[in-house]
């Protein structure tokens, strides 16, 4: 009994009356305070933990009154934020003040944008303060800044660059009745005095393209013939007509007198190309004979390559190559005309898988041969004679028929029968589609270019002829090349004066 007494009197001395000022907060009051925190209850007001933790909250979280800044000491206002985007806007602008550190690798770099996507839920160096929608509004018409102003500037009229209008109709159609629809005729040239000439069956037609006026040439006597190839002199005042009669006659236009009939080949002459006083004509026998028009023996050379009909025929600008294509798949390039001994060509191509008849030489390119395939075939190729190598090939998935380069803007121009029956303009040398000109109801068979290469021609099964006006020069332009003509003529007078 003593012990408990001592115990008792021990208990009495150490008890305090009064509470201790200065003491840290229980652990217990902590708990309580920061649950009331959480709950959202005022901290002066005692509140049971379990059953607020248990409870739906009153209103709803986020949706608190919000707190118009004071005037003293406020912040700027920015509508739509919240605690995150503050910290990361207050991070981002303390970020900026620090000096950029030259050793950090690409490594910590994409750790960082690592950690960033997983606590963040986004890239901390693509948030933004501010966002702003929309794109930027350009400067009116016609402004103009010396200063050079950051946005975007609209292009004052004198800097825009115009755009070429191609029509997709043509500028005239011509009626062509009873024009035979053969693949392998070329029946269709323009000259440089802008005459075209048109073979209609047994008859040949001139349409003067500056006055509008047409004239019967010539007219077969026999009704069963008819006319096969024509082409015009560099000149302009001469006619070469090939015919079904394996004749070649030649034409004074001018005084619409024939001027000689010559009789060399063995079957009809269905291509033509002159080089000079040069006329080669090529015949369904596979022959090409040269003749020389100033003499009476007229013919003086025969190249025997092809096996099959030669549809093509193409002297190249400069007079030293001939190309030729046959029925045969094969294009052949000849030297200019020797006068002594056997003659070889001096390349072969056989990589068309159909007729060869469309052929054109690059006018500012003089080594540069471009040949199309009929209807097996239907590639556009591209040669360097110099070379004798294949530059390019596009399959235009149509049978070809003709061919023209367009040198006002470097382009070539192709006619196509099965299937599409159009005209294509081609961006040389990317090969690339400029435009199609559709119109013809019928294959395409032949095309030519007028003098001042502004328009092709094009004539087609459907017996009509079509004008497109595709390759006007600008107007700028146009006058700066007639003021060169006119200086080089007025010099040339003077040295003949």
């Amino acid at each position: 009994m003593a012990q408990f007494g001592f115990e008792n009197d021990i208990h009495s001395i150490l008890k305090l009356d009064m509470p201790i000022t200065n003491a840290p907060m229980a652990r217990w009051q902590r708990k309580a305070s920061s649950s009331n925190t959480s709950a959202g209850l005022s901290p002066g007001k005692p509140a049971n933990v379990s059953l607020s933790s248990s409870r739906t909250p009153s209103k709803t979280p986020g949706k608190s009154k919000k707190q118009t800044p004071s005037k003293m000491g406020g912040d700027r206002f920015i509508p739509v934020r919240n605690s995150k985007q503050m910290d990361v806007a207050s991070f981002l602008l303390s970020k900026e003040n620090e000096p950029a550190d030259a050793n950090t690798s690409a490594g910590s770099s994409e750790s960082q944008k690592a950690w960033s996507m997983s606590l963040n839920g986004y890239n901390i160096e693509d948030a933004k303060i501010l966002h702003l929608g929309g794109k930027p509004l350009n400067a009116p018409e016609g402004y103009q800044n010396n200063l050079k102003v950051l946005y975007s500037q609209g292009t004052t009229p004198a800097s825009v660059k115009k755009t070429r209008y191609i029509s997709s109709t043509p500028d005239r159609i011509l009626d062509a009745p009873e024009l035979r629809n053969d693949f392998y005729l070329n029946l269709l040239d323009w000259s440089s005095r802008n005459v075209l000439a048109v073979a209609l069956h047994n008859s040949v037609y001139l349409w003067d393209a500056t006055q509008g006026d047409i004239t019967l040439l010539m007219k077969l006597e026999r009704e069963e013939d008819y006319i096969c190839s024509l082409s015009w002199t560099k000149e302009g005042n001469y006619l070469a007509i090939g015919t079904s009669d394996c004749k070649v006659q030649l034409w004074d236009v001018d005084n619409q007198k024939r001027l000689r009939s010559m009789a060399s080949h063995t079957a009809r002459v269905g291509s033509l190309s002159w080089n000079d006083h040069i006329l080669s004509s090529g015949s369904r026998s596979g022959h090409i004979h040269h003749h020389d028009v100033r003499v009476a023996d007229h013919h003086i050379f025969t190249l025997a390559g092809h096996s099959q009909e030669v549809c093509g025929l193409k002297w190249s600008p400069d007079g030293r190559y001939l190309a030729s294509g046959g029925n045969d798949n094969i294009v052949y390039v000849w030297p200019s005309v020797q006068n002594s001994g056997p003659q070889q060509s001096v390349h072969c191509w056989s990589e068309h898988q159909g007729a060869v008849k469309a052929l054109a030489w690059c006018p500012w390119q003089p080594n540069i041969l471009a040949s199309g395939g009929g209807t097996s075939d239907r590639h556009i190729r591209i040669w360097n004679v110099n070379s004798g190598s294949c530059i390019s090939s596009l399959d235009t998935q149509s049978q070809i028929s003709s061919l023209v380069f367009a040198p006002n803007y470097k382009e070539l121009v192709s006619a196509h029968g099965y299937a599409h029956n159009n005209v294509v303009i081609w961006k040389y040398p990317a090969l690339t589609k400029v435009a199609e000109l559709n119109g013809h109801e019928d294959r395409v068979l032949s095309l030519s270019l007028s003098p001042d290469c502004s328009t092709v021609v094009t004539v087609a099964g459907d017996e009509t002829i079509r004008l497109w006006k595709s390759f006007e020069i600008d107007p700028i332009k146009k006058k700066a090349k007639e003021r060169l003509v006119k200086s080089t003529s007025s010099v040339i007078h003077q040295s003949i004066r």
